[in-house]
């Protein structure tokens, strides 16, 4: 009988997670023997947690909300675009013991994006709310589709310019305050907040979303999000959350783990099923 190896995801909030039945739906798919589950794990315990997930065999981790900036630093070796973004959503054991650190999100969101809604990037004007973790992971593979330009705004002002200032190499990228947008257009406005998750939205211009603008919540729940919400009611041409990003990550991160790439459009279809019924 073949070994079966463990895989999990660390986070805080974690029970609402979907993971473990993507990682599932791709081992049934692809034939692969393994196990995913849901730890609820806190930023101050997180390096406890790791020791003791690899101490028992573990294979790979996913970190989630608080603790991509934290994986950042464990991480013995760095994918370049994980290097670069400073937060590391997955974790792989090396054969040589050591961890290797890269970061999904990207790769991830740009997919959902640009082959599952057909939402425009190239030459758009695109504003991330939020300038934490989830926000650092996705700056630059937006700015490698070409945006006119992409603004950060985040409660904490000097955090969005930091955050814009580390990445201003990479095209027109500025950092900002809520209020300094209320007088701005946006085509595709991406929520990296997790205020989605409590129900609640940034302080939002009702202006701020172009004519035949995007909305893009990288959480996502069951029922729509707040933000979701918000783009339905401000005339979004498309107002989604980020299950599709969830499913394309993890096949990314699946892929870096198992060597395999499952195929996502029909486990997006079968998710968003699961949740309507």
């Amino acid at each position: 009988m073949s070994k079966i190896d463990h895989y999990a995801v660390f986070g805080q909030p974690i029970n609402h997670s979907k993971s473990p039945r993507i990682h599932t739906l791709f081992a049934e798919q692809t034939q692969q023997q393994l196990t995913y589950a849901a730890q609820e794990v806190s930023a101050e315990l997180f390096n406890s947690a790791i020791e003791s997930f690899f101490a028992q065999g573990g294979k790979g981790l996913n970190c989630t909300v608080p603790l991509k900036e934290l994986a950042w630093q464990r991480a013995d070796i760095l994918s370049e675009r994980a290097q670069f973004s400073k937060a590391v959503n997955t974790l792989v054991l090396q054969e040589n013991g050591t961890l290797l650190g890269d970061n999904t999100d990207g790769l991830g969101l740009v997919a959902d994006l640009t082959d599952n809604h057909n939402i425009p990037l190239s030459n758009s004007r695109i504003l991330i709310l939020g300038a934490g973790g989830a926000s650092r992971g996705i700056i630059g593979p937006l700015m490698e589709k070409s945006p006119k330009h992409l603004v950060i705004a985040n409660r904490t002002k000097e955090k969005a310019i930091t955050l814009s200032n580390e990445f201003s190499q990479l095209g027109d990228i500025r950092g900002c305050g809520y209020d300094d947008i209320k007088n701005s257009q946006f085509d595709l406005i991406l929520n990296a907040t997790s205020a989605s998750l409590t129900g609640n939205l940034p302080p939002l211009s009702d202006t701020l979303l172009a004519k035949n603008g995007c909305c893009y919540d990288l959480a996502y729940g069951n029922e729509p999000t707040a933000f979701v919400k918000w783009g339905l009611t401000h005339n979004a041409k498309k107002s989604v959350d980020g299950l599709g990003m969830l499913v394309e990550q993890a096949a990314e991160a699946f892929y870096i783990w198992r060597g395999v790439r499952p195929e996502t459009k029909h486990i997006i279809k079968q998710l968003e099923s699961e949740r309507s019924s």
